[in-house]
């Protein structure tokens, strides 16, 4: 009888784990100052795409530099959340995979396309962080990230530049509109916007 407690209570674990989009990992980033990769993050939703995406010069790779290309996903309850409010959930967590783009390939003869993994940036919002959000890097896409200290300019280029929740939602083409309809926008994005 011990036995099917024990179980039962296993398999809670697993529902809510799954439940819950598989975001264990944020509950036990703040202890360690480290984030284990959410492990099945190519399954959540995925926001965009983008090549040599740079916030700080506006100057292309030249030729014998290397170019990037990145993919950002959400944890999938997040982005529902997103859909109804135009603003993220506690727990939410992004993952921006940064990889190579080669342009050499068997068949290819322009253009370029994404291989190997570069390094992950582990975007969380977590109440229990100064401004809510944390950022943590993991070196090669497979290593724990490690928590960016709150001088880094992720948190401020964020919050000055994001286009709601400081997000770069400017940046996800889906979600841009609905922050928009829901009122969202942030009045740094809405400054930038009229900047340009």
């Amino acid at each position: 009888m011990r036995h099917s407690g024990t179980i039962i209570g296993a398999l809670f674990l697993v529902a809510l784990f799954l439940v819950t989009g598989g975001t264990w990992a944020v509950a036990q980033s703040t202890a360690t100052d480290t984030m284990a990769v959410p492990p099945d993050y190519r399954d959540w939703v995925f926001l965009t795409s983008s090549l040599d995406l740079n916030y700080s010069s506006a100057a292309e790779p030249g030729p014998n530099q290397m170019h990037m290309l990145d993919n950002v996903f959400v944890n999938p309850d997040a982005y529902k959340a997103f859909l109804k409010a135009g603003s993220w959930p506690d727990r939410t967590v992004l993952v921006k995979e940064n990889r190579n783009a080669e342009s050499a390939g068997t068949l290819s003869k322009s253009g370029r396309f994404q291989t190997g993994v570069m390094n992950l940036e582990i975007h969380v919002k977590d109440a229990r962080y100064p401004g809510s959000w944390a950022f943590f890097v993991s070196s090669d896409g497979k290593a724990a990230g490690r928590l960016m200290p709150q001088t880094a300019n992720c948190y401020s280029c964020h919050q000055d530049h994001g286009a709601a929740d400081t997000t770069f939602v400017q940046f996800y083409p889906t979600l841009l509109p609905v922050a928009r309809e829901k009122g969202t926008l942030s009045p740094g994005y809405l400054k930038d916007s009229a900047a340009k």
